[in-house]
C-alpha cells in the first residue's frame, strides 16, 4: 500500500505521496492508515532541533487518531463505504507527514531545517488542516467505536482547525543569530566563538561528525540545486555550508569522524584478506556495488540494478529464482563499509551512492558572499593554527585542510592564498604519523592547484615530499608523496626538477615492489608523468626501472596496473636504450601473450605502440619474431575497424612495417634495418 522513497531520489521537504488505488480493499486501507499512523507516533522519540513544539503537537494528534483506527483493527468493526472516501485522504496526508517528519529529523539538515522553519511551521499547518478535513467527510456515527473514542476524534478535528503552528520564539533568535553571523561573513568579519556555539548548541551539534554531517547533506543539496537551471537556492546553501564549514574548523577540537581516521588498517586488511572480493561485485552487474541492498530472499544486489530488475516485472530473485513478493529493499550498510574500505586499501576509486555525478567545476565560485567570508575566514584560522598552535592542534588543522582542499577548487584557492603550504611542508618532518599523513594528504589535494604547485616548488617542497616517498613513517605517506609528485609532475620545470632528485625515481621503484595496489598505481602514474621530460628517460633505465616494469607484467592480477606498466614501457621503448633494456628481460614473448589475452582498451593501444617502438629500435630481429606470430595479425586486423583511434594508427603503423619485411624476405633482399644496430637478445 505505502511505496518507500529512496532518500536519494528525494528533495528534502518534497512529498511525493501515492493516492490508494479506486479498487483498493477497505480493510487493507485501514491496515495501511494504522501503520502510517503507527511511524509518525515513533517520531516521538526523535530528536528535532527547531519547531519542537509544533512537530509533539501534530504527533500528538495523530496518537489520539490511531486509537480510533486501531480500535476498528481490533474489533474487526465494519464502515460504511463512504468511510473509504475519509481513509483515502488521511493515508495522503499521513504519508505526506512521514516525509516531513523525516526531513525534521535528519542528523545532516537541522541547519537547513532551522533556516526553513517558517516553511516548515507553514507545511505543518497545511497538513494537520488536511487531516482534520479528511474527518469532516468521516461518518462517525456509522462506526460502532466506543462514545470515549469519539469524542477524542472530534476534539482532535476541532484542535486541528484552530491550531497555528506558527514559527517558534526560540527559532526565531537561533535563526536570526546565524542572518547575523552570515552578514558578518559577507563583510570579511570574523564571527565572535560564543555567538557560534549558541547556535550549534541549539541545534544540538556538538561533535565535529555531527558538524561533517550537516556539510555532507549541505554539499549533497548544492549538487541538487546546480542541476536546475534556475539555481535559485545555491547562494542560501552555499552562506549555510560555509557557516558549517568554519564552525568545524574554529569549534571542533577532536577529530570523531565516523569512518575513522583512527581505524587500524591493518586490522582491515587482515579483515579484507578473509573475504573473497567477487563477494563485493552485483551479481547481476559483476560490478563493484557502491550502494547495496538486500532483498526478502537474503541476497545482496546493487540498489538501481535490483530495482531495474524488479520493476521490469521479473518478481523472482535473479541469483536463485525464488519468488519476490515484496519491492522493498534494506541497505547493507555493513557490507558498503567493507567494499570501501576494500577500495581504499587496493586503491580503487569509488563513488559514494548519490554522488556519482558530483561535479567539481561547480565549485570554481564559494556561491555567496558569505561563503567566500567564511572560507577566507576558515582558511586564516587554520593558517594561525598551523604557524603557532600545539602539535594536536596544527595536526588536526592538516586534517581540516586535507578535507576541506579534496573537491572544492575554491578551498584550494583559499587555503594557498592563507599561506598554509610553508607550514605544511615544514609538518612534513613530524614524527608523529598522524600529522604526517594529513599533512602530506592536504599538500596532495593542494597540489591539484595551480599556484599551490608554485608555492610547493618555491619552499623547497620537492625535496621534501621525494623525502616522505622514501622515508615516510607508514605505507600510506609514501603513497600519498608519491600522488603529490604525480600532480606536480604536470608542469614541465618541475618534472625536470623532481628528476634531478637523485633518489626520487629509485623511491618510486621501490613503492612499485611493493606489496600494495595503492603504491603501485600511485609510483607507476607518477613516472609515466616524469618521462614528458626527456632527461627523465636515461635516469629511470638508470634506475634498473625495465625488470621491475616487466615482473609486474606478470606478477599482477590487476588489469589497471598492468596498463600502467605497459604505457611505461612503451614510452621507455620510443628510444633505442628502452628498446635495448626491455628486449634485454626477454619481455617480447610476453608483450605479445598480453596482446592476445585481450587487455583492456589502453592496453591494447600500449601493447602496439610498444611492439612497433621495439620493431623500429630492435630491427629485423625483432620483426623476424612477430611476423613468426601467428596470432598477431589477426589482433592487429581487428584495430583497423577502428579507424580514428590511436590503436589503429599504431597497428596500421605495425603491419606495415611486418609487410614490408615480409616483401624483402620472399625477395631475399633482407638486410639490417639499421647498420649500426646493437646485437639484442629478443627471447
Amino acid at each position: 500500500m505505502t511505496r518507500k522513497v529512496h532518500a536519494s531520489s528525494r528533495r528534502i521537504l518534497a512529498f511525493p505521496a501515492v493516492h490508494p488505488c479506486d479498487a483498493v480493499a477497505p480493510a487493507a486501507l485501514l491496515a495501511s492508515l494504522v501503520r502510517l499512523a503507527t511511524a509518525i507516533c515513533g517520531y516521538k522519540s526523535r530528536f528535532f532541533a527547531s519547531n519542537k513544539r509544533n512537530i509533539r503537537e501534530l504527533i500528538r494528534q495523530i496518537g489520539i487518531l490511531l486509537v480510533f483506527l486501531e480500535e476498528i483493527v481490533d474489533r474487526r468493526l465494519d464502515f460504511p463505504v463512504t468511510a473509504v472516501l475519509s481513509f483515502s485522504e488521511l493515508h495522503v496526508t499521513f504519508q505526506k507527514i512521514v516525509f516531513l517528519l523525516e526531513d525534521c529529523s535528519i542528523a545532516g539538515a537541522r541547519l537547513m531545517m532551522l533556516m526553513k522553519s517558517e516553511s516548515v511551521s507553514n507545511h505543518l499547518r497545511v497538513l494537520i488542516r488536511a487531516t482534520a478535513t479528511a474527518l469532516d467527510v468521516l461518518p462517525l456515527e456509522l462506526i460502532d467505536v466506543s462514545d470515549e473514542v469519539k469524542e477524542l476524534v472530534q476534539l482532535t478535528m476541532r484542535q486541528a482547525r484552530r491550531v497555528r503552528f506558527e514559527v517558534e520564539a526560540d527559532d526565531r533568535r537561533a535563526l536570526k543569530d546565524v542572518l547575523l553571523i552570515l552578514d558578518g561573513f559577507k563583510e570579511q568579519a570574523v564571527p565572535d566563538r560564543g555567538d557560534l556555539r549558541r547556535v550549534l548548541d541549539y541545534l544540538g551539534i556538538r561533535s565535529w561528525s555531527e558538524c561533517n554531517k550537516e556539510i555532507k547533506f549541505l554539499d549533497a543539496e548544492i549538487g541538487s540545486e546546480w542541476s536546475n537551471t534556475e539555481r535559485r537556492e545555491v547562494a542560501f546553501l552555499s552562506g549555510l555550508m560555509g557557516f558549517m564549514s568554519y564552525c568545524r574548523c574554529a569549534l571542533c577540537d577532536v577529530v570523531d569522524d565516523e569512518f575513522g581516521e583512527q581505524l587500524d588498517k591493518r586490522c582491515i586488511s587482515e579483515v579484507l584478506n578473509c573475504l573473497n572480493p567477487d563477494d563485493f561485485r552485483c551479481p547481476i552487474t559483476l560490478e563493484l556495488m557502491t550502494d547495496p541492498v538486500t532483498i526478502e530472499t537474503g541476497h545482496t544486489y546493487e540498489r538501481s540494478s535490483i530495482l531495474k530488475w524488479l520493476r521490469a516485472g521479473n518478481a523472482i530473485c535473479p541469483k536463485t529464482g525464488e519468488q519476490v513478493v515484496s519491492m522493498d529493499v534494506v541497505p547493507n550498510i555493513a557490507l558498503r563499509r567493507l567494499i570501501q574500505q576494500y577500495c581504499s586499501v587496493n586503491g580503487i576509486p569509488i563513488s559514494e551512492p548519490g554522488h556519482k555525478n558530483h561535479d567539481i567545476t561547480r565549485t570554481v565560485d564559494a556561491g555567496s558572499l558569505a561563503a567566500e567570508g567564511a572560507m577566507k575566514a576558515a582558511a586564516n584560522f587554520l593558517a594561525g593554527r598551523l604557524a603557532a598552535g600545539t602539535s594536536g592542534e596544527r595536526n588536526k588543522a592538516a586534517y581540516e585542510i586535507r578535507v576541506l582542499a579534496k573537491t572544492n577548487i575554491f578551498n584550494r584557492h583559499c587555503l594557498a592564498e592563507a599561506g598554509t603550504i610553508p607550514h605544511l611542508l615544514h609538518l612534513l618532518s613530524s614524527r608523529d604519523s598522524s600529522s604526517q599523513r594529513n599533512s602530506i594528504a592536504a599538500l596532495l589535494n593542494l597540489s591539484k592547484h595551480s599556484k599551490s604547485k608554485t608555492v610547493m616548488a618555491e619552499n623547497g617542497g620537492l625535496e621534501l615530499i621525494v623525502d616522505v616517498l622514501r622515508k615516510g613513517l607508514k605505507m600510506e605517506v609514501r603513497e600519498l608523496a608519491a600522488a603529490t609528485l604525480y600532480y606536480l609532475a604536470s608542469v614541465e620545470e618541475y618534472r625536470k626538477l623532481i628528476g634531478e632528485i637523485p633518489e626520487a625515481f629509485p623511491a618510486l621503484l621501490e613503492l612499485i615492489k611493493t606489496r600494495t595496489n595503492r603504491a603501485k598505481k600511485n609510483a607507476l602514474v607518477s613516472i609515466f608523468g616524469l618521462l614528458t621530460f626527456p632527461d627523465n628517460h636515461r635516469r629511470v633505465l638508470a634506475s634498473g626501472a625495465v625488470p621491475i616494469l616487466v615482473n609486474l607484467l606478470t606478477s599482477s592480477e590487476r588489469e589497471d596496473l598492468v596498463t600502467d606498466s605497459l604505457a611505461v614501457l612503451a614510452t621507455l621503448a620510443e628510444k633505442p636504450d628502452g628498446t635495448i633494456a626491455i628486449l634485454g628481460t626477454g619481455a617480447l614473448h610476453l608483450i605479445l601473450q598480453i596482446l592476445s589475452s585481450p587487455p583492456s582498451r589502453p592496453g591494447i593501444e600500449y601493447c602496439v605502440s610498444l611492439l612497433l617502438s621495439l620493431c623500429i629500435n630492435g630491427g629485423n630481429e625483432v620483426v623476424s619474431v612477430l611476423v613468426r606470430n601467428p596470432s598477431l595479425m589477426g589482433a592487429l586486423y581487428s584495430l583497423l575497424a577502428e579507424d580514428n583511434s590511436r590503436a589503429s594508427k599504431k597497428a596500421r603503423s605495425l603491419i606495415r612495417v611486418l609487410h614490408e619485411f615480409c616483401e624483402r624476405s620472399t625477395s631475399g633482399l633482407v638486410t639490417p634495418a639499421f647498420p649500426q644496430e646493437r646485437s639484442v637478445h629478443v627471447w
